[in-house]
């Protein structure tokens, strides 16, 4: 099993993704802490200064849509703002978020003894009882899963230990309920969106080792999902797709907890069912209106409503299970691609705001959420996805004395390995005009973002193999240097580049050819998408024009667009304008595009 490199050691440098965390960042801290308390206050009778007499509600200073004090669902987004803002306190050393959410934790202790000592919940408890009762109640296991996961991450990655303390009371309320309703309606334990309360137990039990909280996982661990699956049958089509998900987190969760191997069969056949057996858009989702798609139809369900974003965040810690346990490059690859059309396309960057669902019909535009009216699940969601970044790129197979680079995200990994201060930094290594090398010997790689560098300093020397993924999109053979001079022969196996050395102070640069590729809909071959490596091309047009040409050779009718820029890159990336066309039309990334309107599958002519 690989073991993630502690993101506390992990810093995000200069690029897209950086860009990207810091608008979130930024994002968090411009929320006021009295609203995102707000439905804890409500349910705990405290009195909020300023609302006491409000002539128009409009104006109350209050959260609304789902955070609004009549949604069922209230509350859910303090859970996640506390699980993005704890993992910026470990990966940033963030003292300001660090504050705030010492602050926050402290209220809802504050609230949970005015609620009795054990309750600490935006909605009340009685909503339970409507799940015991068969009655129609808007997923309170799910507001509730984000508070205790929230509450968890504030302990485990931001050293909050009050918060712990809440979660040891809250327990106590759980094994009643959950003794009770064995009893009463064993079901009820099934229902209101529990799919994550099995991780998150798990998870309890394996900090604290404390018995109640396997006592709970083992109160979850039976979900009717799990039966199909062992069945060997489609137990996902046309089912809720972020209700689904998270059990396959709880069943690895217990995987790694008990190594029962039972509760890894269920994991690798979800993926299985939800992947390898029903096929992905090019964006790498698989669901349209919330629901999974039947196997290899995508083509029948493209609509506005592809892809909602808790799915793909939650398919991607599915993969990142896979991946530690086995090393499969697939899975990184999986990772990658969703990162690029997913956690990147579906947020804004200049606001850091969400869109619900990612549109794939023809002549789209993004739906973008608001700063404090509409709090849907994948607001929530996506401020705590854009902070885990770190927890993705390295990884250590310690038996077999191995460091692995699994994402190319600029980033400085500074660790501990024996008796040497080990640091790692990888950066793009794109060549100007005023490099005469540009001049001498220009080719592709010169102005790439798939040139990347790699700086591997040692305080002693020390020998290891360093492990680069080698994506399925590369073409060719990567070229490789080491301190300058060129690998013949570079050894790849199993999905790696790998290179085992002495290191003291070493640079190590390789270029990944990649090439323009279109992918169809399984069910509708006659429709393709452009990729340029891993990342989704949009062409910006309202309707889906066609394209003539080869689509084995894309770069026939694609015209790459190069210009110097002074952004994230100095050469503008994965641009281009159709050629030999009726009608020309310019590409960009799919992750670029914020208001404009756009296609992403057009008709062969």
């Amino acid at each position: 099993m690989l073991k993630a490199m502690d993101k506390t050691k992990v810093t995000l440098l200069p690029g897209v993704f950086r860009e990207r965390m810091n608008v979130n960042r930024e994002y968090l801290m411009e929320l006021d802490t009295q609203c995102l308390l707000q439905n804890f206050y409500l349910e705990a009778g405290i009195i909020m200064p300023g609302l006491q007499v409000v002539d128009d509600p409009a104006t109350a200073n209050l959260h609304w849509g789902w955070e609004a004090p009549t949604c069922q669902l209230r509350g859910h987004f303090l859970g996640h703002w506390l699980s993005a803002a704890a993992s910026y306190v470990a990966t940033e050393h963030d003292m300001e978020l660090k504050a705030k959410l010492d602050k926050i934790v402290s209220e809802l202790a504050r609230c949970q003894e005015l609620n009795g000592g054990e309750w600490i919940g935006s909605i009340p408890d009685k909503y339970f009882q409507k799940l015991a009762d068969n009655r129609h109640i808007w997923s309170p296991q799910y507001v509730m899963h984000k508070t205790i996961m929230g509450l968890t991450h504030a302990y485990t990655d931001a050293g909050n230990e009050q918060a712990l303390a809440i979660l040891d009371r809250l327990s106590d309320w759980y094994i009643r309920w959950t003794e009770a309703m064995e009893k009463v309606n064993p079901h009820a334990v099934y229902s209101g969106e529990e799919g994550g309360m099995l991780e998150i137990w798990t998870r309890l039990y394996e900090i604290t080792h404390n018995e109640k909280y396997m006592a709970l996982a083992k109160r979850y661990e039976n979900p009717g999902l799990f039966r199909k699956l062992l069945e060997g049958k489609d137990a996902l089509t046309n089912c809720h797709s972020n209700a689904s998900i998270p059990l396959s987190h709880g069943a690895a969760k217990l995987y790694e907890v008990t190594g029962e191997e039972k509760w890894r069969t269920i994991t690798e056949q979800f993926w299985k069912n939800a992947v390898t057996d029903r096929g992905s858009y090019c964006t790498g989702g698989q669901n349209a209106g919330e629901f999974w798609a039947p196997p290899f139809l995508l083509g029948q369900f493209l609509s506005e409503t592809n892809q909602e974003f808790c799915t793909v965040y939650n398919m991607v810690r599915t993969a990142s299970y896979l991946y530690t346990w086995t090393g499969n490059t697939a899975y990184a690859d999986y990772i990658e691609r969703n990162l690029y059309n997913g956690f990147l396309a579906q947020q804004n960057a200049h606001t850091g705001m969400p869109t619900y669902f990612l549109p794939l019909t023809a002549g789209s535009r993004k739906k973008w959420g608001s700063k404090t009216k509409d709090f849907w699940c994948c607001h929530g969601t996506m401020v705590q996805a854009q902070s885990i970044y770190p927890d993705l790129i390295y990884f250590e197979d310690a038996e077999a004395d191995k460091l692995i680079i699994s994402q190319y995200i600029p980033s400085r990994l500074n660790y501990r390995r024996g008796e040497a201060d080990i640091c790692v930094e990888q950066s793009t290594d794109m060549k100007y005009y005023n490099d005469q090398a540009f001049f001498d010997e220009r080719d592709d790689s010169q102005m790439s973002r798939w040139s990347l560098k790699f700086s591997i300093t040692s305080s002693v020397p020390e020998t290891f193999t360093l492990l680069f993924r080698v994506p399925s999109w590369v073409k060719g053979t990567p070229t490789v240097q080491i301190n300058g001079q060129e690998v013949a022969a570079p050894e790849i196996r199993d999905g790696y580049l790998s290179i085992t050395q002495e290191w003291k102070n070493e640079i190590i640069k390789i270029f990944f050819p990649s090439t323009l590729t279109m992918e169809s809909l399984p069910d509708m071959p006659e429709l393709a998408a452009i990729l340029d490596g891993p990342i989704v091309l949009a062409g910006l047009t309202e309707s889906d024009c066609g394209l003539a040409g080869d689509f084995n050779n894309p770069r026939e009718f694609m015209m790459p667009q190069t210009e110097h820029t002074y952004g994230t890159f100095p050469w503008k990336q994965n641009s281009y304008r159709t050629r030999n066309q009726p009608k020309n039309i310019a590409f960009k990334p799919l992750y670029e595009v914020t208001d404009e309107t756009y296609t992403v599958y057009f008709t062969r002519k």
